[in-house]
């Protein structure tokens, strides 16, 4: 990673090198390197078990790391832990908040608990309650919460004191896409009010809305980085697919396919489709016209981007679904981890 540096908003906000973590036989972490630039969102993206709540673990002083070093606005994580943990905000995969109590409570509660005197703590719960469209439920007991308010509520917990570094693992999952747009806009008026975000994700999509930089995890190690584009562009151009109103000129239209667009077609008889790498986009109008010309006539037309599964295919010769020793694997790691914080 030397070859990046600070953008013009501040130096790193978050610096790794090296971050090993092994649970039993599992290397769960193996060799991280990361950096994260002060006012931006870092997206960390990786299948289940490939190693990201352990590394937010270490970076967030949760974990000891094994090997290697982390530094947090310039302060070691372990030499210097409570430091960093007056700096870091923590959302992690499961809410946190108490069900036994109200949102207006479980809030007030870790207001109190931050330091912050009664009248404040109220007056703050009920701003965060606000904001994330919660008020209506402020005194309802959360065990009649959705799956996406308890998720928005532990949020808002986590930004009571809005602290310059903010984790979020995996705070989609599972929601509904309307509470999944309301959880992106949140997270870009954290770093529009000064905030940096390190959000780890199984959507790519969610990552390439949001991240200024991506890194893909897997097996534990950092196997890409970049932007949203350089990413999609690592595994292939966008691909052109054409299904045929008579599947006899498939022969025909595949021959011009690749002698227009100068790229080697897929046939699928069955369906009557066409599908070919899109490199030239100005290539595909002068290709609607020889079709035209051969009195070959579509039924469809589509342009489909890369799927998060061929980034992961291309990638690390494996789908997004982790397999079942590294799913066991990573279970056992999660034990381990539960039983770190307890």
């Amino acid at each position: 990673m030397d070859h990046l540096t600070p953008t013009a908003r501040g130096d790193w906000a978050i610096e790794a090198d090296g971050l090993v973590k092994t649970f039993g036989r599992n290397r769960a972490v193996d060799g991280v390197d990361l950096r994260v630039a002060t006012g931006t969102v870092y997206g960390v993206l990786g299948p289940n078990g490939a190693g990201k709540t352990t590394t937010i673990s270490m970076l967030a002083t949760l974990l000891r790391p094994d090997e290697g070093e982390a530094r947090v606005f310039g302060h070691d994580v372990v030499g210097e832990a409570q430091v960093v943990r007056q700096l870091i905000g923590v959302t992690g995969q499961y809410a946190s908040v108490d069900e036994t109590l109200s949102a207006t409570e479980n809030l007030v509660l870790f207001s109190r608990l931050l330091g912050l005197g009664r009248r404040e703590s109220k007056r703050k719960a009920g701003e965060l309650l606000e904001e994330f469209g919660l008020t209506e439920a402020a005194k309802r007991p959360l065990k009649q919460f959705s799956g996406g308010m308890r998720r928005r509520l532990d949020l808002a917990a986590s930004l009571i004191a809005q602290p310059p570094l903010i984790f979020l693992d995996e705070p989609t999952t599972g929601l509904d896409p309307r509470t999944r747009a309301q959880m992106w806009e949140t997270i870009r008026r954290l770093v529009a009010t000064g905030s940096t975000v390190l959000l780890t994700t199984q959507y790519l999509d969610e990552a390439d809305q949001l991240a200024d930089r991506i890194a893909v995890i897997d097996r534990g190690r950092v196997v890409a980085e970049g932007t949203g584009d350089e990413l999609k562009a690592s595994v292939g151009e966008s691909s052109l697919q054409l299904r045929l109103v008579d599947d006899r000129d498939l022969v025909d239209a595949q021959a011009a396919v690749e002698r227009v667009l100068d790229v080697r077609a897929t046939a699928s008889p069955e369906q009557g489709r066409l599908t070919a790498p899109m490199q030239d986009a100005d290539r595909v109008a002068e290709l609607l016209v020889v079709l035209r010309e051969a009195g070959i006539h579509l039924a469809e037309l589509s342009v489909q981007k890369p799927t998060l599964d061929e980034v992961f295919l291309t990638l690390t010769g494996h789908g997004v679904e982790a397999d079942d020793e590294a799913a066991a694997e990573a279970s056992g790691a999660d034990l381990e981890l539960e039983g770190s914080r307890a």
